[in-house]
Formats: structure tokens, C-alpha cells, sequence
């Protein structure tokens, strides 16, 4: 790729650590970056997060700028733009009733069967993101060095997994973030959300750059890797502002 077209992020621990708004050096880099080409976030995260941690944050700045930063949450299924006026939805696949009462009753007694049902939790474990069911062990609030100390290898979170997806094999359970599992419809990881987005954009996947902390083998950005899109490894914001800080003047100006 000589420069690529469209550059798309994870968010947790890409942009911002865990669950927490983004500095105000990314908020700039963002938009300096969306001045010469298309910018998207895709995460399993639902919208609110997007908002809070991003949106809510980033500069003042022009329609045309905003107009070429593309929200893509819970993996794609969910694709909104940024108007002037506000959040614009271009479209959101949701999972019937039915599927989700199916996910909600599976997670629950497999981890409770497990021994991973937690009694003390910062806010809700399950959450309803309308195309995604989440399961978050210590909460969706809980800090990240509790997240990081509850399952350090991994081990809890893909036995619940396996252990969820054998009931419910229909649809997709994959593990998340660092303490979660994700339910959606079957095929839905990251490299869904890339495909949509070359479907909305007209960019094509050979103009994309995806950047992420996960394109491990087991991490949750590896799909995006495995389909042939072009990616680069970051360990933490700061390593992707310090990325941006050299790609940036790498790229045309518009």
C-alpha cells in the first residue's frame, strides 16, 4: 500500500485505555488524521462508549472533518456517521427477542455453573447492545487493573465461551475485552465490520489500514489481519499517538 485511503481503529486500549475518554493529544491526532483521509473506530463496544470516549471528547471542528470520522460499534453491526447536529444512524442490525433471551440465559448459568458470576461488580454484567449481547465479568465500569488481575492468560474467558457457544450454536460467541464475551449474529468479529465499511465507503480493503492492540493469534483485531488487510500493533494509546504523529505527514494533504 503507498498511503492508505481510510485508516481504522480499535478503541479499548488503541485509542483510550479500557472504558475511559481519550487524551486530548488523540482527540487532535483524530482529526488531523480525518483532514487527509477517512477515519473509522471499530470495536465491540456499543455506542454510549463511542460517545463518551471519543465523540464527547474531540475538538471543535468543521462539518466536512466530521463527516469523514465513521463509527462502527458492536463489531459493525451498527454503523452511524457524524453530522453537525449530532449522531446520524445509517443502520443497526439488532438480534431478535427471541436470540436474545437465548444468549442472556446461556452466559448467565454457564458462568455461574463455572464459578465465574462474580458477586462484586462495578455496574451490570450483562448488557443488551441491541446487535450484541455482552457479558462482562467484574461489571462494565470495573478499572482496568482489576479487569487485568481477574483473568491474566485468558483461561476463564475462553472456557465461558466455549461453554456458552456449545449451547447457543447458532449464534456467534467470541471472546471480547479483557474480562468479556461477545454474542451476535454468526460471522460478526472485526473483519465483518471492515467489510460494511468498504461497502459504505466504496474504499476498497487494499486502501485500508487497521490498527489495533489484539492481532494476536487469539486477540479480538485478528480477524482483520487474517482477511489481508493491511494492520500495525500498538500497545496502548500512546503507541498509536506516537504512529500517528509519523504517518500523519506521510499522507496528501486533501
Amino acid at each position: 500500500m503507498t498511503s492508505p485511503r481510510l485508516v481504522a481503529f480499535d478503541l479499548d486500549d488503541t485509542l483510550a485505555p479500557s472504558k475511559t475518554a481519550i487524551d486530548p493529544r488523540m482527540g487532535d491526532l483524530l482529526l488531523r488524521l480525518a483532514d487527509r483521509v477517512e477515519v473509522a473506530i471499530i470495536s465491540g463496544g456499543q455506542l454510549q462508549q463511542f460517545q463518551t470516549q471519543v465523540v464527547d471528547r474531540l475538538p471543535e471542528t468543521d462539518a466536512a472533518t466530521l463527516a469523514r470520522l465513521h463509527l462502527m460499534p458492536t463489531c459493525g453491526t451498527q454503523y452511524y456517521r457524524l453530522t453537525e447536529a449530532g449522531i446520524e444512524t445509517v443502520y443497526a442490525l439488532s438480534l431478535t427477542d427471541d436470540e436474545k433471551a437465548r444468549a442472556l440465559a446461556a452466559v448467565e448459568e454457564e458462568a455461574k455453573r463455572l464459578g465465574l458470576w462474580e458477586s462484586e461488580t462495578w455496574g451490570p454484567i450483562l448488557e443488551d447492545r441491541g446487535s450484541q449481547i455482552t457479558f462482562s465479568a467484574l461489571g462494565q465500569s470495573a478499572p482496568l487493573e482489576a479487569k487485568t488481575a481477574w483473568d491474566p492468560t485468558g483461561e476463564k474467558k475462553n472456557t465461558l465461551r466455549d461453554a456458552v457457544a456449545a449451547r447457543i450454536p447458532d449464534l456467534e460467541v467470541r471472546s471480547g475485552g479483557s474480562t468479556s464475551v461477545d454474542i451476535t449474529h454468526r460471522g460478526i468479529d472485526k473483519s465483518y465490520g471492515m467489510k460494511k465499511l468498504a461497502e459504505q465507503t466504496g474504499i476498497s480493503l487494499d486502501d485500508m489500514l487497521f490498527v489495533g492492540d489484539r492481532l494476536d493469534e487469539h486477540g479480538n483485531d485478528y480477524p482483520v489481519l487474517a482477511m489481508g488487510v493491511t494492520c500495525h500493533a500498538v500497545e496502548g494509546w500512546e503507541d498509536t499517538a506516537e504512529f500517528l504523529d509519523e504517518l500523519i505527514p506521510t499522507l496528501p494533504a486533501r
